[in-house]
C-alpha cells in the first residue's frame, strides 16, 4: 500500500459539486492521502462557502481553472447538470481523468459516446447516499463496505481506470462492473422504487393523517426509517426518474401489482396467502443479512 500512496499522493483532486457525495468524497480522499490539495467548483455561493468553512476544499475555482490544476476531476453534480458538466470538462482536460458519480448512466454514456476525450472520462457511480444535501451533510462516515459500480469500462483508457478503482478503494469500496443499460435497469430495483415508495408513503399519511402532532407522537422507529427518503431533494430525484424512466415504470408496475396482491388478500380475508406474501417477503433477509 505504501507503494500505493506515493504514486497518487500526489494528484491534485477536483470536486465539481461539494455536496453530500462530492464533500464526503473529498473529506475521505484527503484523510486518508489519496491527495493533500482539493479544489472546489461550486455553483451556489452559499454552498461555496460552507465548503470553504468546513474544509471539504482548499480552494474554490472557476471549472476552467480547476481542470487545468487538477489530476483527477470528480463531477458529483445532479444527474441532469452532469450531462452538460462532464462534456465541458472533457474538453478542457488534456491527459487528466474525469469521473462522475451519477446515479443514472445510459443517458450520459450515451451522449458522450462520440467525444474525442471520451476514453478520459470513467462513468461510475457509488452506491451510497442519505437524505441530506449540501456541504454541511457530507461526512467522514461514507462508502466503506459499499459498492462502486464502474460502467463501460472498455471506452476508459487503463490509466483512467486504474486511478478511478484505486480512489473508491481508498474509500473503503468494493467495486463492480457493468454496463450502462443494466446499471440503469439494476439501481432502478434496488435504489429508485425505494425513494418512490418512501415519497409516496409519507404523501398517503399526509392525506389521510391531517393532526401533526399525532404523526409525530405515534410514529415508529419502523414508520421514520421507511420514510426517511422522503426528505430526499426532488431537484435530485426527478431527473434520476426523467433519466431512467422506462426501467422505473417497469419496477414500478411490478411494485403496484405486490400491493394489488396484499390488497386483495386482506379485502377477501384470504390470511393464509397473505401469511405466503409475507413468507415469500421475509426471504429477503437471506440475501440482506
Amino acid at each position: 500500500m505504501m507503494g500505493i500512496e506515493k504514486q497518487f499522493i500526489t494528484k491534485k483532486v477536483a470536486v465539481i459539486g461539494t455536496g453530500l457525495i462530492g464533500g464526503s468524497m473529498a473529506l475521505l480522499l484527503r484523510e486518508k492521502n489519496f491527495t493533500n490539495f482539493i479544489i472546489g467548483v461550486e455553483s451556489v455561493k452559499s454552498h461555496a462557502e460552507q465548503a470553504i468553512q468546513l474544509e471539504i476544499v482548499d480552494q474554490i475555482s472557476t471549472l476552467e481553472e480547476a481542470v487545468a490544476q487538477s489530476d483527477l476531476i470528480i463531477v458529483a453534480v445532479p444527474v441532469v447538470a452532469a450531462l452538460e458538466v462532464v462534456g465541458q470538462v472533457l474538453d478542457l482536460v488534456d491527459r487528466q481523468v474525469v469521473v462522475d458519480v451519477g446515479s443514472t448512466k445510459k443517458e450520459l454514456c450515451g451522449k458522450l459516446a462520440t467525444h474525442e476525450k471520451r476514453s478520459r472520462f470513467v462513468a461510475s457511480h457509488p452506491m451510497w447516499g442519505t437524505e441530506f444535501s449540501g456541504p454541511k451533510a457530507a461526512t467522514r462516515f461514507a462508502f466503506s463496505g459499499k459498492a462502486a459500480v464502474i460502467c463501460n469500462q472498455e471506452q476508459s483508457d487503463e490509466d483512467a481506470l486504474e486511478l478511478v478503482m484505486e480512489m473508491y478503494r481508498y474509500l473503503g469500496m468494493h467495486l463492480l462492473s457493468m454496463n450502462a443499460d443494466a446499471h440503469d435497469m439494476h439501481t432502478a430495483y434496488v435504489s429508485h422504487i425505494s425513494h418512490i415508495t418512501s415519497f409516496a408513503l409519507a404523501n398517503t399519511v399526509l392525506e389521510k393523517e391531517r393532526e401533526e402532532n399525532t404523526i409525530f407522537e405515534l410514529a415508529s422507529g419502523g414508520f421514520e426509517s421507511t420514510v426517511r427518503l422522503a426528505k430526499s431533494n426532488a431537484d435530485t430525484w426527478v431527473p434520476i426518474f426523467r433519466q431512467n424512466k422506462e426501467n422505473v415504470l417497469d419496477v414500478l408496475n411490478e411494485h403496484i401489482s405486490q400491493l394489488r396482491k396484499f390488497k386483495a388478500s386482506i379485502e377477501k380475508e384470504n390470511w393464509g396467502y397473505l401469511r405466503e406474501l409475507i413468507e415469500k417477503a421475509n426471504q429477503i433477509n437471506r440475501i440482506l443479512k
